[in-house]
């Protein structure tokens, strides 16, 4: 399949799933949760209370080279929604890229999305976890915390 497909498709809509493709064109169906979206809301707040120069983006799709991945949370520098504005799916990913971490994500899978993202362009790719822990990485790895959000907390 293609992106421009799957959002065509009425049987993918209001599935309780993040939806995503692989390089294959096939459908990876990833579980949602409240949880889950809770700390997406609060994630997405709490960017936006420290930086006022961008973008919040729920549910973010990014074409990479493993297929369409959607991000949980992004958030997108004013100067990248005025080169990108509001294309599906992004060719490059905004500056940060956010995974809430879902009981059926492996280590493998989230550590292939980091690559994915930072490939694409994303200065950092946050994991949170449902217990609201996070790590930031970035192009060196595994950094301290948020060079772009300062005093970032849950």
């Amino acid at each position: 399949m293609e992106w421009a497909e799957v959002l065509k498709d009425p049987t993918l809509q209001n599935l309780p799933y993040k939806v995503e493709l692989n390089r294959f064109g096939k459908l990876v169906l990833t579980s949602a949760s409240n949880k889950r979206g809770m700390i997406q809301s609060r994630v997405g707040f709490s960017i936006e209370n420290r930086r006022k120069d961008g973008e919040i983006i729920n549910r973010c799709s990014v074409n990479t080279s493993d297929g369409v991945k959607v991000a949980d949370v992004a958030w997108a520098s004013d100067a990248f929604i005025s080169e990108f504005g509001d294309k599906t799916p992004y060719d490059k990913a905004p500056e940060i890229c956010v995974e809430i971490v879902s009981p059926s994500n492996s280590s493998e899978e989230l550590r292939q999305k980091i690559d994915l993202y930072l490939a694409k362009g994303a200065v950092e790719v946050w994991i949170v976890t449902e217990d609201g822990e996070m790590k930031v990485y970035n192009n060196r790895g595994e950094a301290n915390r948020s060079a772009l959000v300062k005093k970032f907390r849950l």
